[in-house]
């Protein structure tokens, strides 16, 4: 059995130094309750930029680049160790953590941020980092398209884990390069909520007969920082809750078996069977004795992609 928690708590917005502190003594607490997998919702450093669903579609240009700049500032730069303090925590607790964060660009243009989610093993070394392929609607003015370089499954001791940001896990062929890698454990970070999403979770777990484990953005008003620009119009005081979280894990099948927290902060914890993702294939494998490669097949460029070579 591996226990896994699930971190449904808030950052502190458009921080990057006390989200990154939050974020260790959170690892800390679950590491502590004996989970050996500690999974955090998308972009939980520094945030969500959840604006971008409430300003106006290509207006509102001085409130939105205000915004962008403090999202920028907050990003976490790899190369720059800004992350060390999270794989520190890893390595010290002797645990795995898949974290969501707002990666910036270090390599070209210096200025653009993907939406990321790092898989950090044990020994405190990066296993994967994933950009998301394709941001949705509004994500599109605020983060830079992924690549294939990021669509692995990892082995580590709580199991194979691969990871897909949200509306990611409704692209199919995305979902059918983890399964054909033998994930176990299918990571979905979220802001996305609901019994809607909860279904696609479950769908997820007939279909590939893993593991999925859904880690969802609980944000309230009070996360709000007090200097945020327009907070009043943009996040009225009468509206408590932003995102309510839905956090969930789902067993092979489709059973839920914790969660969804709903409204609600804190850690979601699940001890599960990974035998379990492997005997229930015994029915349905769609990428092993349910395939149909004389009729179906999948290519999958996973080179990093850049718009400049030098030689």
């Amino acid at each position: 059995m591996v226990k896994i928690a699930i971190i449904q708590d808030s950052p502190i917005l458009l921080n990057r130094d006390k989200t990154i502190q939050k974020a260790v003594h959170l690892i800390e607490q679950a590491a502590h309750a004996n989970a050996s997998l500690i999974v955090f919702p998308e972009a939980f450093i520094s945030g969500y930029p959840a604006w971008i669903w409430r300003l106006r579609p290509g207006g509102d240009w001085s409130l939105s680049e205000k915004l962008h700049a403090r999202l920028l500032h907050s990003a976490i730069d790899i190369k720059a160790g800004d992350l060390e303090p999270i794989c520190k925590a890893a390595k010290n607790n002797k645990v795995t953590i898949v974290c969501g964060l707002n990666e910036l660009d270090s390599k070209l243009s210096k200025s653009t941020i993907y939406n990321t989610a790092v898989t950090i093993g044990p020994n405190g070394k990066i296993l994967n980092r994933h950009r998301k392929l394709m941001p949705t609607n509004p994500e599109r003015m605020v983060w830079g398209f992924g690549d294939g370089s990021g669509l692995n499954v990892v082995e580590t001791p709580a199991g194979r884990i691969g990871t897909l940001l949200c509306w990611e896990n409704y692209m199919p062929l995305a979902r059918y390069t983890l399964y054909s890698q033998g994930v176990e454990l299918y990571v979905a970070p979220t802001y996305d909520s609901g019994d809607g999403w909860i279904g696609s979770m479950q769908h997820i777990a007939r279909e590939g007969r893993c593991w999925v484990i859904c880690a969802g953005v609980a944000l309230t008003n009070n996360d709000i920082p007090d200097d945020f620009p327009e907070k009043s119009s943009l996040y009225p005081a009468n509206e408590e809750w932003i995102n309510p979280g839905d956090s969930v894990v789902v067993a092979p099948g489709g059973d839920i078996t914790a969660g969804p927290l709903r409204k609600e902060k804190g850690i979601l914890f699940a001890e599960i069977d990974i035998d379990r993702a492997l005997i229930s294939k015994r029915d349905l494998d769609i990428t092993g004795h349910y395939s149909r490669p004389d009729i179906f097949t999948l290519k999958v460029n996973k080179k990093p992609q850049s718009p400049i070579k030098f030689k």
